[in-house]
């Protein structure tokens, strides 16, 4: 039995036709679910990476791409799991694996873990090899790698460009989808938490351009 079997092995073992019909309806796709909550894929991670530990780079993208194949969305939750679970190679030679999910996936939960925790560790931890590609990323036809660029940002914290963090939530103000607007509001909500006066100064100056929602959003517990 290799990873993949396993994996799905396990899942099935745990499954619940209710669950997963509820989960497909939440997410509004056709995807297949097994009906498996996160705890459950948790401790599914934890077993297959000790019967099935990374050894090589090559492994590392072979598993992704293998899990991300499989039909039932549990087994993508896992691929990117699996690519968070070891971060020695959560390194540039991974974002174009990382795009594959970002644009395959095109769906905000796949979209936003890969973005925030692996997009995000790569541009936080390699910012000069990064940050160009999400200058284009920021523009780009495919909306899910323009909202994986603006929450590449997310968890940065202190460590946020806040220069280059407001200009890309400009450069997308003015777009109508949900997601972007969404993904606006969310990532500057978040660097609120570290800046507070920043992001209120920069949504008072700029309140015209922004939508009502991103508005919202950012300035949920904000006094603007």
């Amino acid at each position: 039995m290799d990873r993949v079997e396993f994996v799905a092995a396990e899942l099935a073992a745990r499954a619940n036709p209710e669950s997963a019909a509820a989960m497909a309806a939440y997410m509004k796709t056709d995807m297949p679910f097994f009906g498996v909550k996160r705890p459950d894929c948790s401790q599914i991670l934890r077993e297959t990476m000790q019967r099935y530990p990374v050894a090589t780079r090559a492994e590392y993208e072979r598993g992704v791409r293998a899990l991300w194949s499989q039909p039932r969305r549990e087994e993508k939750y896992m691929a990117i799991s699996l690519a968070r679970a070891v971060p020695r190679y959560v390194t540039p030679p991974s974002l174009p694996l990382y795009r594959r999910l970002i644009v395959e996936g095109a769906w905000w939960d796949f979209v936003d873990e890969v973005a925030a925790h692996l997009v995000g560790t790569l541009l936080l931890e390699h910012r000069d090899r990064i940050a160009p590609v999400m200058e284009r990323w920021i523009d780009h036809r495919d909306m899910w790698l323009r909202r994986a660029a603006l929450l590449a940002h997310l968890l940065h914290k202190e460590q946020t460009d806040e220069a280059t963090l407001f200009d890309h939530c400009l450069r997308r103000a003015g777009e109508r989808e949900f997601f972007i607007r969404k993904a606006i509001g969310w990532v500057l909500r978040q660097y609120a938490r570290t800046a507070p006066d920043a992001v209120i100064a920069f949504v008072r100056a700029h309140r015209e351009a922004f939508s009502g929602l991103t508005v919202r959003e950012a300035t949920k517990h904000l006094a603007v």
